[in-house]
């Protein structure tokens, strides 16, 4: 599976962004799908994951309340609405695809190419 990851840019904390991650290869709907970043300096972590069928989300604590992850099976594409956005949140964020539904970076085989997200104070 082949993904691409959109929709980075720069906002002001307090902003909201979206970012989509549209696959092109076939069977979309087999695939846990999550979203990682990694800041400047820092190893890439765990952001969200959502379920083949997405009715199943979970969160990294630092994200809960303000980032929604959910997932088009008919647009082959996941998304990650980012709402409240702080300085911290600025990263380079990846899209990945996998077979365990996990917040563990190892499971995702398939890794999109990122989009840069700033937040500026």
């Amino acid at each position: 599976v082949q993904l691409q990851a959109s929709g980075g840019g720069s906002v002001q904390a307090g902003g909201s962004l979206r970012l989509s991650c549209a696959s092109s290869g076939r069977a979309f709907s087999n695939y846990v799908m999550g979203w990682f970043r990694q800041a400047p300096g820092k190893e890439r972590s765990f952001v969200a994951a959502i379920n083949r069928g997405g009715g199943r989300t979970i969160y990294a604590d630092s994200v809960k309340g303000r980032f929604t992850i959910s997932r088009d099976n008919v647009k082959n594409t996941v998304y990650l609405q980012m709402n409240g956005l702080k300085p911290d949140d600025t990263a380079v964020y990846y899209c990945a695809a996998g077979y365990e539904f996990s917040n563990t970076r190892v499971t995702y085989g398939y890794w999109g190419q990122g989009t840069l997200v700033t937040v500026s104070s």
